[in-house]
């Protein structure tokens, strides 16, 4: 049986266990990141840390060719150069010759 056979054929059964576990798990990685960058917002400043925000799409993207074996395309590689290009030169103030806040 083939596994698209088997998920039209199969109702999904949701043990406690593994509802408590997806749960659980979801809410302790959650919890942990929203500590670790509310912790680090304050000293990257307003300007730097929705500029670093906006990386998540790429940095994620790169993630996962490393590590999902995502194939590596040259619209993969240029959009995430232009987001990458972007938010640098917004964090160095070159955009419209304005310094971010803090500098």
């Amino acid at each position: 049986m083939s596994l698209d056979t088997w998920a039209v054929h199969r109702p999904p059964s949701l043990e406690p266990a593994g509802v408590a576990a997806a749960l659980a798990s979801g809410a302790l990685a959650s919890g942990l990141g929203y500590v670790a960058w509310y912790a680090v917002v304050p000293t990257l400043g307003a300007l730097r840390a929705s500029a670093l925000q906006l990386a998540v799409p790429a940095i994620t993207a790169g993630a996962a060719v490393l590590l999902l074996d995502e194939p590596l395309s040259l619209r993969l590689l240029a959009g995430g150069a232009l987001v990458l290009g972007g938010l640098a030169a917004v964090l160095r103030g070159r955009v419209a010759g304005t310094a971010p806040a803090g500098r």
